[in-house]
């Protein structure tokens, strides 16, 4: 049976890996498709599924990001999360529908900082009962 420190222990796995799975996404995209057209904006080359990757990798991340901030035993652990996956679902959401404009290369960051936080989190936060995880640090 699973209990709540193996889902956190793996929801940090997952999301660690979701978003560098991200990341990869956002770095292979204009390199992809740049023999499709001459310009390469964001997806506009690529084709809706490849798009659609993005919506994904949100979901998929607020999903790590949820259970991992829940089990963590750092409240700044909780808050970095969170503010990362907020960044990361703005710079996605704004690249679909051209709100601001933000460089391409502004979703680095928040990936990567899910990712540095996911695995710090699984390393150093994690609790083995709900104790520990009453006490914040």
């Amino acid at each position: 049976m699973l209990n709540a420190f193996n889902i956190s222990v793996r929801s940090d796995l997952f999301g660690s890996a979701a978003s560098a799975l991200c990341l990869a996404h956002c770095l292979a995209t204009p390199f992809l498709f740049a023999a499709h057209a001459g310009h390469v904006h964001g997806h506009e080359a690529s084709p809706f599924w490849w798009g659609a990757l993005d919506l994904v990798f949100i979901a998929i991340s607020w999903l790590a990001v949820y259970w991992s901030a829940k089990h963590t035993s750092k409240k700044w652990m909780r808050l970095g999360l969170w503010i990362s996956w907020v960044l990361l679902a703005f710079v996605i959401l704004n690249e679909k529908f051209e709100l601001l404009h933000i460089p391409e290369a502004a979703i680095y960051i928040p990936s990567l900082a899910l990712v540095g936080l996911h695995l710090y989190n699984r390393k150093y936060c994690q609790c083995q009962d709900e104790a520990c995880c009453a006490t914040d640090s």
